[in-house]
């Protein structure tokens, strides 16, 4: 760990997509996501929720938010959620390049840690929303090189990490736990092991169990609907859902040569791919979503690994054919969707940002993605319209800008919001350009 050499990636990882998100997001190309965790992470010390989803205990066990919330207490920028996206990702490159030194040589490690710069999923994860998986692939691939080099006081510490994270993140650590206990039984990593079981199994239990029933009326898991099969479902399998995964597990391995399946870690990538795989919706089987999160610690680990197995002369070839094969796939088959997500700024987004800062803080307004992710930092009640024409809207204020035809929620509650104006639910306080924004008739909190 004393080369340079993965530090230096790290940094320009860092560097490289925080820009590339510092760009996505002065063009309003961020998702519902970036709003909920802007004011989830605004409130951390608070009421630790947003104007969607309420608490976020009732969605997710999180407390590794707390670490971007103080730096946001001291430094409210949407810069600092996208410094937080990037810099996570980088961090799992130094373990890599650790394990890799540990196993083979300084430039088998070195090569190993250029393809996990490369790597087209983790670059997905890095340039998406923030979103607390962002922390997990470097926690994983921290503990696994802990354990692999016997720093066992370490590994447990990254592991907490890991839990901490999300409460499928604390299964999938409870799982890695339980084998490691298991293979290492009537040992002290086998001891270590079964802390570690016992910390993720624990904190899962704790959440499902006492923090979500808690936090929510409605004691359901929001994620159980990815896993609400219907007979539609079923029979959509096959052949096109089926071809879909096979795609996905395709642009997985193939930028690593399907080597990770050379090493025995790949057994703990189980858990993680069953949560992604049996899926109903392609969300989770897609590159480019914060689901890559769940199990790019554990794949790019059995890499290395897998890579160090190999004689040196065909190591070599083998890593420079990954390499290649990771550009490759950045340039056809990019998760990041350059051409959709980075653009020039034009005088849309200038004008809309205008008209956000003229707005009084802390009013109740309800808008489109485009301005809700730009509103959410600094205004918590501030939220979206909503995804269903039948749903009331509630909000004080509404502003639309007809500029983001394209807009989702516009064109679905468009026509509802504008039945409300035509009735005097809603009548309008300002028109500047293509902004629009209206106040709520009568009485209003």
């Amino acid at each position: 760990m004393r080369d340079r050499f993965p530090w230096l990636l790290a940094a320009a990882y860092t560097a490289i997509f925080t820009v590339l998100g510092a760009i996505r997001y002065a063009v309003h190309r961020n998702l519902v996501d970036f709003g909920i965790f802007a004011q989830t992470i605004a409130s951390a010390f608070g009421c630790f929720c947003n104007a969607i989803e309420g608490s976020h205990w009732a969605f997710h066990f999180s407390p590794i938010l707390y670490v971007p919330g103080a730096l946001v207490a001291l430094w409210r920028s949407p810069l600092a959620l996208i410094l937080f996206t990037a810099l996570p990702c980088a961090l799992a490159i130094p373990p890599l390049y650790a394990i890799a030194a540990r196993h083979a040589d300084r430039n088998t490690a070195r090569l190993v840690a250029i393809v996990a710069f490369l790597y087209p999923p983790l670059a997905g994860l890095a340039f998406n929303d923030f979103h607390e998986n962002v922390f997990a692939p470097a926690a994983i691939a921290w503990a696994l090189w802990a354990f692999d080099a016997g720093y066992l006081r370490a590994a447990i510490v990254a592991a907490i990490v890991g839990v901490a994270t999300k409460e499928d993140q604390a299964i999938f650590v409870g799982v890695a736990g339980a084998i490691a206990a298991f293979v290492y039984r009537g040992t002290k990593r086998g001891l270590i092991g079964a802390v570690v079981a016992a910390l993720g199994f624990g904190a899962a239990l704790a959440f499902f169990l006492i923090i979500q029933p808690h936090a929510q009326a409605n004691p359901s898991w929001a994620p159980v609907r990815f896993y609400a099969w219907t007979g539609a479902d079923v029979r959509a399998l096959f052949p096109q859902e089926l071809l879909a995964r096979i795609g996905f597990l395709a642009l997985v391995f193939a930028p690593l040569g399907f080597f990770p399946f050379r090493s025995r870690y790949m057994w703990l990538a189980f858990a993680p791919f069953a949560e992604v795989l049996l899926s109903r919706m392609s969300t989770t089987y897609t590159n480019g979503t914060h689901y890559a999160g769940a199990w790019i610690g554990y794949v790019l680990i059995a890499f290395a690994l897998a890579a160090c197995a190999l004689p040196e002369r065909r190591r070599r070839a083998m890593l420079f054919v990954c390499i290649g094969l990771c550009v490759l796939e950045l340039v056809v088959a990019n998760p990041m969707h350059p051409g959709m997500n980075l653009r020039r700024l034009q005088d849309r987004d200038v004008a809309l940002d205008a008209q956000l800062h003229r707005l009084p803080r802390d009013i109740s307004i309800a808008t489109q993605e485009e301005a809700y992710t730009h509103l959410a930092l600094h205004d918590p009640f501030a939220r979206l319209l909503p995804d269903d024409p039948a749903t009331p809207l509630h909000a004080c204020f509404v502003l639309v800008d007809r500029a983001f035809p394209q807009s989702p929620r516009l064109q679905e509650y468009g026509e509802a919001f504008a039945a409300l104006v035509r009735a005097k639910a809603y009548a309008p306080v300002g028109v500047t350009g293509s902004v629009e924004i209206y106040r709520r008739s009568g009485a209003c909190r």
